[in-house]
């Protein structure tokens, strides 16, 4: 979905072409897996960083268009909102000092943006949910002006039969909110982790990113509030899968998924075309390149774990898994070391002798995933073998030293492993991610949205990790 589109209204006959040509390359994609045409390089990491525009006074300020005529980096893009960007970063190899190297591009890459953005007057921050939002600040006055934005909207409105979205959250305290638009969606911001492995080690590593997406949700939680009420450790989950509601004859567009993949990824995008209404029926021309359909398709299915094709230089496709549960924010460090405990835990158990899917039935994998989000650290959750304890015990026991022999086994160098998971101990020892930092000093000083804005972003640009911050 990061691609512009050249039409937003569509006639019937633009759907039977466009499901037509899905069939076709998601053939054409079995064939060549099966034909070993696949790549098969070594493990690629990469990640995406969605962020907030502030204005002087912390709300979100619709103008990215200024931001990034300003900036004038293609590597920095428009989100759905006109108060969102996303950075992107070239991958590295996960070997040697990749860990190190998105860290230094994402970091002169903000440094860079920031610094248009004081030009105009304005601020930006990395958190999950921005506490000062409001839900007037959510209608389609704030969509970014790009026409796949609006045909978005048109369409998933289309297969609502225009019924609205009704929003309705239960936390600590309770939400309920309508809405005619997906402009919801844009109340979330993320920190997506991309990782490219071979073909025939895939399978392996998407199902390792399922079980771990709980113990993730939990360490990098940093969305307690919305619209001044406070919900879930992480209410970016439940808010983003009611935001894209495309109705009840539909499955949702947003989910944990359907299970686990059992001999290929491929699996995945055959249930793309079989269950998936088609939302973009895009022509493009010449037919068949690129698979183009088939990966516009999957842009708009947005599992919490989602397999992705890209293209080398050379025209070789190969298969990626996106890993999109964790918050924004708070600081670079908090960031890497959430994305060197993901890559490092997931090489470990893809890696396992015993394939630990088999010993953690998929419909635990996802009980435990909305119990991380609602109560973070502090979320009872079920291990391998039908292992129980907190997510902050299964954090500290079982995920961080699978972390690290995963990344070693990787040739991560040491001293990178040392620092990013040494934060991420320290956080666990501390107890403080994003989400319970934000709620002691709630319970310190009161329910000031713009107070507790203000000080998320003094923090934040002192550059100390999270565990350290004071409330």
């Amino acid at each position: 979905m990061g691609q512009e589109i050249g039409q937003t209204q569509f006639q019937h006959a633009d759907f039977v072409r466009f499901a037509r040509q899905l069939e076709l390359e998601t053939r054409a994609l079995r064939e060549a897996e099966s034909a070993g045409a696949l790549g098969e390089e070594e493990p690629v990491i990469g990640l995406e960083l969605e962020a907030w525009l502030l204005d002087p006074a912390g709300g979100p300020l619709p103008a990215n268009e200024a931001l990034l005529a300003a900036l004038g980096d293609p590597a920095v893009v428009p989100e759905l909102a006109r108060f969102n960007v996303e950075f992107n970063v070239a991958p590295q190899p996960l070997r040697g000092r990749g860990l190190a190297l998105l860290e230094q591009e994402l970091r002169l890459r903000w440094t860079a943006c920031r610094g248009a953005a004081r030009g105009l007057g304005a601020e930006l921050a990395a958190i999950g949910i921005l506490p000062t939002l409001r839900d007037a600040d959510l209608t389609l006055a704030s969509m970014s002006p790009m026409q796949r934005y609006r045909a978005l909207n048109e369409q998933v409105q289309r297969l609502r039969h225009g019924a609205p979205v009704r929003l309705g959250i239960e936390g600590v305290e309770r939400l309920a909110s309508t809405h005619r638009d997906v402009m919801l969606e844009a109340a979330t911001t993320s920190l997506q982790a991309h990782l490219q492995v071979p073909a025939a080690q895939a399978v392996r590593h998407y199902n390792a990113a399922i079980l771990l997406s709980a113990p993730m949700v939990a360490l990098s939680a940093n969305a307690p509030f919305l619209f001044g009420r406070r919900l879930w450790a992480e209410t970016r989950i439940p808010l983003f899968e009611q935001a894209v509601d495309a109705g009840p004859e539909a499955p949702p567009r947003v989910s944990f998924g359907s299970g686990y993949a059992t001999a290929s990824l491929l699996e995945v995008f055959e249930e793309n075309l079989r269950e998936h209404p088609v939302l973009l029926p895009i022509a493009f021309l010449p037919e068949g390149r690129e698979l183009a359909h088939l990966r516009l398709h999957n842009g708009t299915i947005w599992r919490w774990n989602r397999p992705l094709i890209g293209f080398d230089a050379a025209g070789r496709a190969h298969l990626r898994i996106e890993h999109r549960v964790m918050s924004a924010g708070p600081g670079f460090a908090d960031m890497l070391a959430n994305l060197a405990v993901f890559f490092g835990a997931c090489r470990a158990l893809a890696t396992m002798v015993e394939a630990p899917e088999e010993r953690l039935p998929f419909k635990l994998a996802r009980a435990n995933f909305y119990a991380a989000a609602r109560h973070g650290l502090e979320a009872e959750l079920v291990w391998l073998d039908g292992q129980r304890g907190t997510a902050a015990a299964l954090l500290e026991d079982e995920i961080l030293p699978l972390a690290r022999q995963g990344l070693a086994d990787a040739g991560v160098e040491t001293d990178l492993i040392q620092r990013y998971l040494g934060l991420a101990r320290e956080r666990l020892a501390a107890g403080q991610t994003g989400a319970v930092w934000q709620q002691r000093f709630v319970e310190a000083h009161g329910a000031d949205m713009h107070a507790l804005t203000r000080a998320y972003l003094d923090r934040l640009h002192a550059g100390q990790p999270v565990h350290t911050w004071d409330a």
